[in-house]
């Protein structure tokens, strides 16, 4: 729903059980654009990273730190999304990067349970004041692999983590005891729908065996005043131009005609 904005309500939500979802975030020809250029963007497959999951499978994720003139960073710089994140962090936020999920059918991989802030804490952000919105671009389902989240598990603070496969999980023991005393929820979704999560909420998804893909698009963003101390993979601070959403169908619409050679 172009012109989103964030409810009292949902503000409260995302503070005691760290995420809300938000149907229809992108309307049905936003997803339909993002969809279709995704599926035929070339570099998203030269540059997909296979990590395994530690269960015999693997995922593919395209992680870019950069904005092109591209429909990802119209999503990224959408006023929508954007203005949600500082209500939520209570400031200005920057990008600090985005990610494609590729859960093809059959072979998809899982995601280890994990915290974001379980490893991105390692980058020199000194503290969990970030956090990320996942767009559905297929229906999510159990069947596929949806996300899952344990319902108010950042207020545990920040796990430690270690390797999961080729993957980073948080401490087994600590993820038990939270299963035993929180709701586990299976986040199912509709194409364009998007859940706004904490960077300590736990979550995890399980491998894709049904015949559905289940691609998502995620955007992560930092608060400004959370600068890192050192530089890592993902960027410091730089000021975040926001756009109006009518972007993503603007720039949207031209990247897929050039695409189609239109």
């Amino acid at each position: 729903m172009p012109g989103f904005q964030l409810h009292p309500d949902q503000k409260d939500q995302f503070h005691a059980d760290g995420y809300f979802v938000v149907d229809q975030l992108l309307d049905a020809e936003e997803v339909d654009l993002l969809r279709n250029i995704a599926r035929a963007d070339q570099e998203i497959e030269q540059r997909a990273a296979s990590r395994g999951d530690g269960e015999g499978g693997a995922i593919k994720l395209v992680v870019s730190n950069d904005l092109p003139d591209d429909v990802y960073t119209a999503i990224v710089r959408s006023r929508r999304i954007v203005h949600t994140m500082e209500a939520l962090l209570d400031g200005e936020v920057y990008h600090y990067h985005h990610k494609m999920i590729l859960k093809q059918p059959l072979v998809g991989g899982a995601w280890a349970w994990h915290q974001d802030y379980g490893y991105w804490y390692n980058n020199g952000c000194l503290f969990p004041l970030l956090a990320s919105c996942m767009i559905a671009i297929d229906r999510a389902t159990k069947h596929n692999g949806c996300l899952q989240v344990v319902k108010g598990s950042h207020r545990i603070g920040r796990i430690d983590h270690g390797p999961v496969g080729d993957q980073t999980g948080a401490d087994q023991e600590h993820v038990a005891a939270a299963l035993e005393r929180l709701e586990l929820v299976h986040c199912e979704l509709e194409p364009g729908a998007a859940i706004f999560f904490h960077c300590n909420l736990l979550h995890r998804s399980d491998q894709n065996k049904s015949l559905d893909p289940r691609w998502a698009f995620i955007c992560c963003y930092n608060a400004a005043r959370n600068d890192p101390y050192k530089d890592s993979r993902h960027p410091r601070y730089s000021f975040l131009e926001t756009w109006a959403d009518e972007r993503v169908r603007e720039i949207g619409r031209r990247q897929w005609a050039q695409i189609r050679g239109n």
